[in-house]
């Protein structure tokens, strides 16, 4: 797919920006201005200042406002037969994994194992999925993310708007988002929070890892104690920040990090947990809430996927005879 391709817009774009954009990053501006564009190219062509707002330069982050001449050099996009065909099957259980949906707002049960969106070798993602279920919405931005092996609630706006509030929502910590996690051994139930900087860091090979380090952003996360089973316990878990693999990375510095997970964990415990049911990283956003624009207070709870509620009940039913025979 070369810059060379008939497709390809060869000429600097301008585009001014509306009222209704007021306020966006100006890394989500392109992305939707330039759907098909990799992530990491938008980001390029911004460091290098070849995207400039009324003919300054701008940082990924700076925002934008309403009558802003933004400047978009030639850059390919993807024409709508470069996007990938989504199976009937995953259209199908997307459409089954709505939990809520309104005119402005759409909350999926994101299965575990797809990707919030495209990119980085991934042609196909939650978002360009939805695009395809729902052809009539003009608009349709993911508002914010899970990890591709993490399951449950996230949100999708169908309006401008809500985007707008949502983001607004989160940035003052007004989102309440609950997790459920199956951690290694037994978490002391006065465990009840890590408060622990985490710092991004990329591997010689490529791969991003978190990591706890002094000079990192500032962490919390909140657990309770929900179940304990004879190897492992079931805990809630609320992120106060929203850093990348937060709770992932938290439970392993307490020393449990969560069952299946193939970067943090513990190999020898996945691969035993694999013949209990468990086969993928145990983690799930169980509950969002968050107020609406209208004033309603919008309260999402996902089920958990048979395979992980399965496994749950034949750890409890191991825990329930081992009791026995000991009495």
């Amino acid at each position: 797919m070369s810059d060379t391709n008939p497709s390809a817009n060869i000429s600097v774009r301008y585009i001014e920006v509306e009222e209704d954009q007021a306020g966006q990053r100006i890394d989500n501006f392109l992305r939707t201005a330039l759907k098909g564009v990799p992530k990491s190219m938008i980001y390029r062509i911004i460091r290098k200042g070849e995207v400039r707002v009324n003919k300054k330069r701008i940082k990924p982050d700076g925002r934008i406002q309403g009558g802003d001449l933004v400047r978009i050099p030639p850059i390919r996009v993807s024409e709508p037969n470069d996007v990938p065909i989504v199976g009937k099957a995953l259209l199908e259980l997307l459409e089954a994994s709505v939990l809520y949906e309104s005119k402005a707002l759409i909350v999926i049960n994101k299965p575990s194992g797809l990707a919030v969106h495209g990119g980085s070798g991934i042609n196909l993602g939650l978002i360009e999925a939805m695009r395809q279920l729902r052809p009539d919405e003009h608009f349709l931005e993911l508002v914010h993310r899970l990890d591709r092996d993490t399951s449950g609630c996230i949100m999708i706006a169908k309006k401008r708007s809500m985007l707008r509030h949502l983001h607004e929502a989160l940035r003052q910590n007004r989102v309440n988002k609950i997790y459920h996690a199956l951690v290694v051994g037994k978490w002391e139930s006065k465990n009840n929070s890590v408060d622990a900087p985490l710092r991004k860091n990329e591997l010689q090979s490529g791969e991003r890892i978190v990591k706890v380090q002094p000079d990192g952003k500032a962490s919390l996360t909140r657990f309770k104690v929900l179940r304990r089973f004879a190897q492992t316990t079931l805990v809630e878990a609320k992120p106060v920040t929203g850093r990348t693999h937060q709770i992932r990375v938290h439970t392993q510095f307490a020393g449990h990090p969560i069952v299946g997970d193939e970067k943090y964990g513990v190999e020898s415990i996945n691969r035993d947990m694999k013949k209990q049911g468990v086969r993928r990283l145990f983690l799930h956003s169980a509950m969002l809430q968050v107020a609406l624009p209208e004033g309603e207070t919008l309260n999402v709870k996902a089920p958990l996927e048979s395979a992980l509620s399965s496994a749950l009940e034949r750890l409890a039913a191991q825990q329930d005879k081992a009791y026995q025979e000991e009495s």
